[in-house]
């Protein structure tokens, strides 16, 4: 069966070796007799696993000794609540920095919990754009200041990391986590669901600073508290441990790769194929400002909307998939994540200028 080119925004595209390696073992773990799936999450099997996971994620990221890396379920939106329940402590108020439509849930959920401070906002710039330090209106008062550093709808990407003084920022990185280099010293909370960079869906990554532990509000259920997830290094309960497999062999993966920073070079590459295609067309548009495109999704548009539905068709046809653009801003998008290869950018290019030449 051959494979195609999978632009999904998540679940996304894993990297094939690790499909590969997942399908040889998945009857019989290293000649145990029995699946991953089937093993004890407390079994000094998947223990081993489990700790090689964690092991090669602070490698990867050069994650400091005093940082508790946590493997949850749920989804990367289950930690909108998680957030001021667990780092609000005895203050009442949070800032938001809002830059599209997960910004927007983000500070929806957090409202039910406290007041919400919008430190920024791009709203009125139809969210094309990530607003710039000197705009941050942030309080010093606040428990935590929260930011999404990459809009996987509207294609946004932060290009700083935003200097917040003596309150702990707290980042969601779903989208692009792992595609370059990061100082996580910087940060006080790192989230991520992991159907993107990471793994499969249903597991969600969290990286947060020792002191923020211990802050959770009474009310808080057991489930939902960090402290008591780092404590039993997150294992609880039964944690999603076929996701958490795979997240392992996607982090010796990128490893192989060269790590983050060779990452970063192909993830560079791969954008700027996409946009000067777009960019030297007259055929297709990206709406967002230049210094804030996203190196993971490209959402682009058509001079004629009438033809979404053709290039749609076709470009299935072709063996490229899932370049619908999200339901809410219409168009395309390709989002390219670390497991997309460069081949499938430009077999992409390739596609968008023959589609031109007989369509446009």
């Amino acid at each position: 069966m051959a494979r195609k080119f999978n632009f999904s925004a998540g679940p996304a595209a894993l990297p094939e070796a690790v499909l590969a390696q997942a399908q040889e073992e998945l009857l019989d773990w290293h000649g145990n007799g029995l699946s991953i799936m089937e093993m004890s999450h407390r079994s000094d099997e998947f223990v081993s696993v489990a700790s090689q996971a964690e092991q090669d994620l602070r490698d990867l990221l050069s994650i400091p000794d005093n940082y508790k890396v946590l493997f949850l379920q749920g989804g990367a939106t289950s930690q909108f609540s998680f957030l001021p329940l667990n780092l609000l402590g005895d203050r009442n108020s949070a800032d938001y920095i809002n830059t599209g439509v997960w910004s927007k849930k983000a500070i929806a959920e957090a409202q039910r919990y406290c007041q919400v401070n919008i430190a920024a906002t791009t709203e009125s710039e139809r969210f094309f754009c990530a607003p710039e330090q000197a705009q941050l209106q942030l309080d010093p008062n606040a428990a935590y200041v929260h930011y999404t550093s990459n809009e996987t709808i509207g294609g946004v990407e932060f290009d700083y990391i935003p200097q917040t003084g003596d309150v702990p920022l707290v980042v969601d990185m779903s989208s692009n986590i792992l595609s370059s280099a990061l100082d996580v010293s910087k940060f006080g909370v790192i989230y991520a669901g992991a159907q993107k960079n990471i793994g499969p869906a249903g597991l969600t990554v969290v990286i947060i600073r020792d002191d923020l532990l211990g802050k959770a509000q009474a009310m808080t259920p057991t489930m939902m508290n960090y402290a008591v997830h780092a404590k039993a290094d997150s294992m609880n309960n039964t944690p999603p441990t076929f996701g958490w497999y795979l997240a392992g062999l996607v982090f010796q993966w990128l490893k192989q790769q060269g790590g983050v920073e060779a990452m970063a070079q192909t993830n560079a590459r791969k954008a700027s194929k996409l946009y000067a295609a777009i960019d030297s067309s007259d055929f297709y548009a990206n709406p967002v400002a230049l210094r804030n495109r996203s190196r993971m999704n490209v959402p682009f548009t058509l001079a004629d909307a009438a033809l979404d539905s053709v290039f749609l068709e076709e470009s299935k046809a072709a063996g490229l998939l899932n370049l619908e653009g999200h339901r809410s801003v219409g168009g395309m998008r390709a989002s390219i994540y670390n497991a997309v290869p460069e081949a499938a950018v430009d077999a992409l290019v390739q596609f968008m200028a023959e589609f031109e030449r007989r369509h446009g």
